[in-house]
């Protein structure tokens, strides 16, 4: 890595790197001293919005249930041209079961693509899902340049 460098991402960089949805990880902060809790993750990206969507499962062994209130940050990550770009987002999930149909965060969801997984032991019809979306306090991003010679 001698000799890496990386530039800061535009808005305009961010929103065409996360496109409409993709992956990446969502970082749940739970109590204090203990390290995060670490979870791969389907998006949409709303660009216009700048909002995140989450489809999350809450299997029955899963502790998301008491982690969804806490904290988080989702990075994506990705090489493009051999150069490596990442997305950081940090704050506090919302639920949208109780968001009105005609809000501008429901409305929103219609513009994203959150890619399905099924990466379930048991099938997708006995495992509970729900909505929730990231306002983010920070979104930054980064890209690695050519380095100077």
């Amino acid at each position: 890595m001698q000799g890496l460098r990386w530039l800061q991402m535009t808005d305009d960089e961010i929103g065409e790197f996360l496109g409409r949805g993709g992956t990446g990880v969502i970082s749940f902060a739970p109590e204090s001293g203990d390290p995060p809790v670490s979870i791969p993750v389907s998006y949409g990206f709303n660009e216009d919005e700048q909002l995140f969507y989450y489809q999350l499962s809450f299997p029955r062994d899963s502790r998301k249930g008491e982690l969804v209130d806490k904290p988080v940050s989702f990075v994506v990550f990705d090489e493009i041209d051999d150069k490596w770009q990442s997305v950081i987002a940090s704050g506090t999930l919302d639920d949208l079961e109780d968001t009105p149909y005609e809000s501008a965060t429901i409305q929103g969801m219609w513009a994203i693509q959150i890619p399905r997984v099924d990466i379930f032991e048991r099938p997708r019809e006995e495992v509970t899902f729900r909505f929730y979306y990231l306002d983010p306090d920070t979104l930054t991003g980064r890209k690695e340049v050519p380095s100077r010679p």
